[in-house]
């Protein structure tokens, strides 16, 4: 069975009132892994007890550019001990995006933190928004990020809303990119007037192809996001894994 994770960003609100109900209900609801953006001042040991006692896998986690630079090798200890593979930058500031250069500057300091990484038994990967799906002399941000950062340093999670949003089909990125595209994130669109996020199904993404593609590449993880609800979050969340794990 394929592995499903849920982005806790998704149900950031709840994760900072009780971490580990939450991680709990999660658990409950099925998904197999969760990945992280913050840890809201757990211990490692202490969540890795949580993660165990749960039946939750750490699918990794999202740490900003200034932590991977400035803290790179507390963030490396702490997916360690929860033995999390993936440490995944979750997008870039607005100086390294502003033109090619700008982007090359950005995939130098990327492959080293990937190298990095790698030296320590973990993957680096990079998760994009719609911004890097402009041009810039003839490459797209994500395409010069990847053109310029070795494959065994830094490997891609592609947001397939995200590439939708942008006007492309997610399933091109993924067999273009295919097995340096591990973990993809699953997030779904009302329609192309309604660019809002909806429950995985429920829009207008071609899922199938999506997964399908995604087993063709051998992507790790499909990983839920979501960050507009219009029904209460753990039912939403609920019902996007009910629709993905038919799909798998």
């Amino acid at each position: 069975m394929e592995n499903v994770a849920l982005q806790l960003y998704s149900i950031k609100e709840l994760m900072s009132e009780d971490f580990f109900w939450t991680l709990k209900k999660v658990a409950d609801i099925g998904y197999d892994g969760v990945e992280f953006a913050g840890y809201f001042g757990t211990a490692a040991a202490q969540l890795k007890t949580a993660l165990d006692e749960y039946g939750l896998r750490a699918a990794g986690s999202h740490i900003g550019m200034p932590d991977l630079v400035g803290r790179l090798e507390e963030m490396i200890e702490y997916s360690l001990t929860i033995a999390s593979p993936y440490i995944v930058c979750p997008g870039l500031p607005e100086e390294f995006r502003e033109n090619a250069d700008s982007y090359k500057r950005a995939a130098e300091i990327l492959d080293r933190i990937g190298e990095r990484c790698k030296e320590q038994g973990l993957r680096f990967g990079y998760h994009n928004h719609g911004f890097e799906f402009q041009n810039h002399d003839g490459l797209t941000g994500l395409e010069l990020l990847a053109s310029h950062t070795q494959p065994e340093h830094m490997f891609l999670e592609l947001d397939t809303y995200w590439a939708q949003y942008a006007g492309f089909r997610a399933t091109d990125w993924i067999e273009s990119f295919k097995n340096r595209c591990r973990i993809l994130h699953i997030k779904d669109m009302k329609s192309e007037l309604d660019k809002r996020n909806t429950e995985i199904g429920s829009g207008i993404l071609d899922f199938k192809a999506i997964t399908a593609a995604g087993k063709r590449c051998g992507v790790e993880w499909y990983t839920v996001e979501q960050e507009e609800y219009e029904i209460p979050q753990l039912e939403s969340i609920e019902t996007s894994l009910a629709f993905l794990r038919q799909i798998l």
